[in-house]
């Protein structure tokens, strides 16, 4: 799963790079809940809990069977 999560996040980046930010995986966990940093723009953004709830982790769901949910750490 982990390199699905990885491929996934590859294709969101560029979309998070035009704003100033990007996206860091830190752990794919057994349970299914995958933890990622924001960074540069994303890591301070007010908007980055939409970014990250409603942008990467539906993605994520969509098309990464198993994940559950997507938490910034």
């Amino acid at each position: 799963m982990v390199e699905e999560v990885k491929s996934v996040l590859e294709n969101i980046r560029p979309a998070l790079q035009a704003d100033g930010g990007d996206v860091e995986l830190v752990e794919v966990g057994e349970d299914g809940v995958v933890k990622v940093r924001l960074v540069g723009a994303c890591g301070h953004c007010p908007m980055s809990t939409m970014t990250l709830k409603m942008g990467i982790e539906r993605t994520l769901k969509d098309k990464v069977p198993g994940v559950k949910e997507v938490i910034s750490v």
